[in-house]
């Protein structure tokens, strides 16, 4: 298994940053969990794209979490010699989701079918709503879900890769929850979105310290990587972002509840999870 962060970033705009975005490769497939912007142009970059895309997985329905599913829906079926279904998996609304983002495609869909011949069928998609269980098996590659909590926003939901004893999770946005602790239980990875609590109080800007209410500091993401005796904690969505050269600040933050390793993402920060 590898994990490869295709997009490091948070719903402020950063050149260095796409939007959140996590390429998990398994021997079914690749499972890309969530599509921020720029989500293609980093697979891209990971030689990887919509065509190898076993299944999407949606952590959640915010538009810095899906800005991209148009793209990925698109390229997928314009590329493809045959009806190639893509599979998106995600919580309650999912469905209402994919259907309002192909009726928005509608006009550039008929373009297409106009103008190419060998491009005979529309954009199909096969959306399975979930909740807590599991959500796909393949192979050796087995999908579970949990309910997190970053309500007002629900539901949301993190899910756990895993294939032959080795296992990923992607949390999503979350406050510590006992799903999510469920969820992480001896992972070897754990994808966590985090935020900065002092730097956003310092700001001091209403809106941007309401995102305390629904999202993991540092220290909560360290500390539920703890608890569940995680091995490796990757930190992504960083609000505000690393300053350059401060990343062994978040490190710093995290070691204080976690003593396992600690990443700070970057766009395509690669994890090997051997088998």
């Amino acid at each position: 298994m590898q994990v490869v962060i295709l997009g490091s970033g948070s719903p402020l705009p950063d050149p260095e940053r796409a939007g959140p975005s996590t390429l998990v490769r398994t021997s079914a497939g690749d499972f890309l969990v969530d599509c921020g912007r720029g989500v293609l142009l980093r697979a891209a970059a990971a030689h990887s794209g919509p065509g190898a895309f076993r299944a999407v997985l949606l952590t959640h329905l915010h538009s810095d979490h899906t800005t991209d599913l148009n793209d990925v829906i698109t390229t997928r079926w314009a590329t493809s010699f045959s009806p190639n279904p893509l599979t998106v998996i995600g919580p309650a609304g999912t469905g209402a989701l994919v259907t309002a983002t192909e009726a928005m495609l509608d006009q550039d869909i008929g373009y297409r079918l106009a103008h190419h011949a060998d491009l005979g069928w529309w954009p199909g998609t096969l959306v399975r709503e979930v909740t807590d269980g599991v959500v796909l098996e393949e192979g050796t590659v087995r999908i579970t879900s949990a309910p997190t909590d970053h309500a007002p926003v629900r539901p949301t939901v993190g899910f756990r890769i895993e294939e032959a004893g080795r296992s990923v999770v992607v949390a999503g946005d979350t406050v510590p929850c006992g799903g999510l602790d469920r969820l992480c239980s001896g992972a070897d990875v754990l994808v966590h979105t985090v935020v900065r609590r002092d730097q956003i109080q310092a700001i001091g800007l209403p809106r941007l310290l309401d995102v305390l209410d629904y999202h993991s500091s540092v220290q909560d993401a360290a500390r539920t990587a703890s608890r569940a005796g995680v091995t490796t904690l990757v930190l992504t969505h960083m609000v505000p972002p690393p300053r350059p050269g401060a990343e062994q600040e978040w490190v710093d933050l995290a070691r204080a509840e976690f003593d396992g390793e600690i990443i700070v993402a970057a766009d395509l920060s690669t994890v090997d999870v051997a088998l």
